[in-house]
């Protein structure tokens, strides 16, 4: 009896789990919950993010050619053509409309009668984590969005996309931080309108930031109207269009690339300040 009472009081205790671990471990377990949803609704996601692209570039690149329309006035045999210029556009779009749809229609939802975002907020982390884990996840469809946008340039164009990527590294942080910003504002809106109103938000917010984002143009050929060229700066997917631009086709006219990935952290900040605050005051409440 001696014996077993000295062996028991000797007896090493096993470590606790740090908080550190518990708080990765919930945050992975939430990451692989929303891979399993995207998993099975895949089909559906490749076809809502190619959906757009592929009408734009089978209108304004193939059918407006071949019709004897240019699309955005005449360009020389070895300028780049319209197909060229919109790529880096449509890219910037598939990253902002997968961004805001993968957080902001969720939250929604979760923020409705049922209130299915107490679900999340009752694991192991701190609220504001979770927030960061739906921009996170919401970072990775982006990424995936333009990834499937960028091969329907080679198919459907008439005529050749001039593709140059002179620096990956470039390349991928814009694409890392063009995701994380669009997760921010997709944050942002799911945070500060009504489920009832998110429709009107992509009539009155979302496309308009698209259609004044340098698109379909770049922002350098704004100078005939100063005054938009000038307010055209706050729109945060001016410096992603402009930052894959300059990645990927740098025969096309773009902003520095310093100012690109200047304003991109600047508005990575803004956005998250906006978004967590939203989120929290959300869950509060």
């Amino acid at each position: 009896m001696a014996e077993a009472i000295t062996m028991a009081t000797n007896a090493t205790p096993e470590p606790a789990v740090s908080a550190r671990t518990m708080y990765l471990r919930a945050f992975l377990g939430l990451m692989q919950r929303d891979f399993r949803v995207l998993r099975r609704e895949f089909p559906s996601f490749a076809v809502r993010i190619g959906m757009n692209p592929t009408l734009f570039l089978f209108v304004f690149t193939f059918v407006m050619p071949h019709i004897g329309q240019a699309a955005i006035g005449p360009t020389t045999p070895t300028g780049p053509g319209f197909g060229t210029v919109l790529l880096p556009g449509l890219m910037a779009v598939a990253i902002m409309f997968s961004g805001i749809a993968a957080v902001a229609l969720p939250l929604t939802q979760e923020f409705g009668v049922t209130r299915e975002i107490d679900d999340r907020v009752m694991c192991p982390l701190p609220v504001p984590a979770v927030a960061v884990g739906k921009v996170c996840f919401s970072a990775l469809q982006s990424i995936s969005a333009a990834i499937i946008v960028f091969p329907l340039a080679y198919f459907i164009p008439s005529s050749h996309v001039q593709v140059d990527v002179h620096n990956w590294f470039f390349l991928i942080l814009v694409m890392v931080l063009a995701s994380f910003a669009s997760g921010w504002l997709g944050l942002t809106i799911g945070t500060a309108v009504k489920p009832q109103q998110i429709g009107l938000i992509f009539g009155v917010v979302v496309m308009p930031i698209t259609f004044l984002g340098c698109v379909y143009y770049p922002w350098a050929l704004l100078y005939h109207i100063k005054w938009l060229q000038m307010l055209v700066l706050i729109n945060p997917i001016v410096y992603m269009s402009e930052g894959l631009r300059a990645a990927l086709t740098p025969n096309v006219q773009h902003m520095p690339s310093w100012a690109i990935v200047l304003m991109l952290l600047v508005s990575n900040a803004f956005l998250m300040w906006t978004g967590i605050r939203g989120f929290m005051r959300r869950v509060i409440s």
